[in-house]
């Protein structure tokens, strides 16, 4: 049996007030991922044979969030999430299968909870299933009412539950299977019988129970789970709530994290075991981080590779439990797909941009590599800028083995440092500097004995005159 995912991000979220007009409310991000990836995401794992994104308000924006795992259909006009539906059917309609329905809003949504929804849909030969939370404030929530055998009977919303209804807590979560045949041949029966004129999805689960189909629920064991995001603040609550979780994960698997509350870490990065993360750092993107590495504090890493056992840190005192580690920090920005390998260090203030920086090289502190590789045991002085724009296109730097770059030192792209060879500090490179060789390029130093009080004289003299003006 086949099962297909439909994700509903056609929405424009005027709530969330942007002052964009193309800026659909599934592209907001949450530790640096848009909503509807976070869905995305959530399916991944699952066995869904077709995913279907219906996009809508910022349409070309969402579809090129998407597009690389879903296939697209577009609701032109904003009739409700029925008629959203009924966009689907050139894609789906006719198809034996289940369809999981859910919303591009819902990031906190687990796979865990989805493959249950599933399963259960499946095992009671259901036609229609329900996710459903409980929830212990339910005021504002659809009601799941059911029969004594478990089946749902109906879904009352807020404003037509009766004293005994509202006294229930379990209530519709959004999400939903349905047999796909079905769905779509009840489609053609959906009617706008709302002051709004637009075909409403929750429509369909009363006429799956007036034709004698068989409805059932499964319960999210976190009602969380179903939080949509419609306002800032509400995307700040869900960003709270997964940064909890995903540091939670991180740490009950060997990973310490020394302050939760201000470390903020992607849902694709991947941390090896006796990792320190510092105060006051973000780990973004489909990062990678070895084992026995500390970094941090403030450290921002985006996209990027790094090895085991380095320092991306502050200090150069490392816990005995966790040896020779790599560090990275604090203030270090690595981006664009940067690769640290082991036994490195990256400190303080330095910034990489699609850096490679090989076993036991260094780069302590106040520096700028991109589009640069950085040989083995290679040795970066303070201050030194690997220049790789020229205003026009991005150049590549290769810096060779045990090589020793001194401080306040310029390397104008695209040139070779062999290994073994020295740059003096102060210099700016613009040719190949060959193996062992030592490269000086700054002017002579020259000391006029007291022409500094004639410099002094000069400024006072031209300040005096400014101020009679």
């Amino acid at each position: 049996m086949k099962t297909y995912a439909i994700i509903l991000a056609a929405g424009k979220g005027t709530r969330m007030k942007s002052l964009l007009d193309d800026r659909s409310k599934v592209s907001y991000p949450i530790l640096g991922v848009p909503l509807v990836k976070h869905v995305l995401g959530a399916l991944r794992p699952l066995d869904i044979d077709r995913k279907v994104t219906i996009v809508g308000f910022g349409g070309p924006a969402t579809e090129e969030i998407v597009k690389d795992e879903s296939e697209i259909v577009y609701q032109r006009e904003q009739k409700g999430t029925g008629h959203a539906l009924m966009q689907v059917r050139p894609l789906l309609g006719g198809l034996e299968g289940s369809t999981l329905i859910l919303c591009g809003d819902t990031p906190l949504l687990k796979t865990e909870t989805l493959r249950k929804l599933i399963d259960k849909h499946l095992s009671e030969g259901n036609k229609l299933t329900v996710l459903s939370a409980i929830v212990p404030a339910p005021r504002g929530y659809g009601r799941i009412i059911r029969a004594k055998n478990g089946d749902v009977l109906a879904i009352v919303e807020q404003a037509d539950v009766t004293k005994e209804q509202g006294e229930i807590t379990e209530v519709n979560a959004g999400v939903y299977v349905f047999d796909n045949q079905l769905l779509f041949s009840y489609l053609d029966d959906l009617k706008p019988n709302n002051s709004q004129g637009e075909y409403y999805l929750t429509d369909l689960i009363k006429m799956f129970k007036d034709g004698n189909l068989k409805i059932g629920a499964s319960i999210a064991e976190d009602y969380k789970e179903m939080l949509g995001i419609n306002d800032r603040r509400q995307l700040e609550e869900a960003s709270c709530i997964m940064r909890c979780r995903i540091n939670e994960h991180h740490m009950l698997a060997g990973v310490t994290i020394e302050d939760s509350s201000s470390t903020y870490i992607g849902p694709d990065v991947v941390i090896g075991p006796d990792t320190v993360i510092r105060p006051g750092t973000h780990i973004l993107g489909r990062s990678t981080i070895g084992k026995r590495n500390i970094i941090g504090p403030s450290a921002y890493l985006d996209n990027v590779v790094i090895g085991d056992d380095n320092h991306i840190i502050f200090s150069h005192v490392v816990d005995s439990e966790i040896g020779d580690a790599n560090e990275v920090g604090p203030y270090a920005r690595l981006r664009g797909h940067s690769i640290v390998e082991s036994h490195t260090r990256v400190g303080n203030f330095v910034e990489f941009k699609a850096c490679i920086l090989h076993d036991g090289a260094k780069a302590a502190h106040l520096s700028y590599l991109g589009d640069v590789e950085v040989g083995e045991k290679s040795n970066i002085g303070c201050g030194t800028i690997v220049a790789n724009y020229d205003g026009y296109n991005k150049s590549k730097t290769i810096i060779g083995k045990d090589v020793f770059v001194g401080s306040g030192s310029t390397l104008i792209s695209p040139i070779i440092v062999e290994d073994h060879a020295y740059i003096a500090a102060g210099s700016t490179i613009n040719r190949n500097v060959m193996k062992d060789d030592l490269a000086i390029a700054r002017a002579r130093q020259e000391n006029k004995p007291g022409y500094g009080n004639v410099v002094r004289d000069r400024a006072l003299q031209k300040k005096l005159a400014n101020q009679k003006k």
